[in-house]
């Protein structure tokens, strides 16, 4: 059955949440979790990599710096980042936070 989710609230359940963030993952799909980040400021997300797993990263507020692999580049509310298998990567938040939302295939390995 299919079902419409607002992107500011993808539903699910809290994955993770500190002092830097909280991230909510939706996992009603069989092969694909949505998940979304609200990125307070100044904070950075764990870096990390996961071999075997591809991610799409869109930025729906705020704005931030993207880190992938020896990459940084900015990043502001309408882009959309490829993230390739096992590529690291990392969101260092600017000064007003961002909230981003993510698509990755199978089940959270980070």
């Amino acid at each position: 059955m299919a079902k419409k989710l607002h992107i500011q609230n993808i539903g699910g359940a809290i994955a993770k949440e500190d002092a830097r963030y909280k991230v909510c993952d939706n996992t009603d799909l069989n092969n694909l979790v949505l998940s979304s980040t609200d990125l307070k400021p100044n904070k950075s997300t764990s870096g990390h990599e996961h071999p075997g797993q591809e991610e799409i990263y869109f930025f729906i507020n705020g704005s931030a710096e993207m880190e992938i692999n020896n990459e940084r580049f900015d990043v502001t509310k309408g882009d959309t980042v490829l993230i390739n298998d096992g590529d690291f990567h990392r969101v260092h938040a600017g000064s007003q936070g961002c909230y981003f939302v993510c698509v990755f295939d199978g089940k959270r390995r980070h």
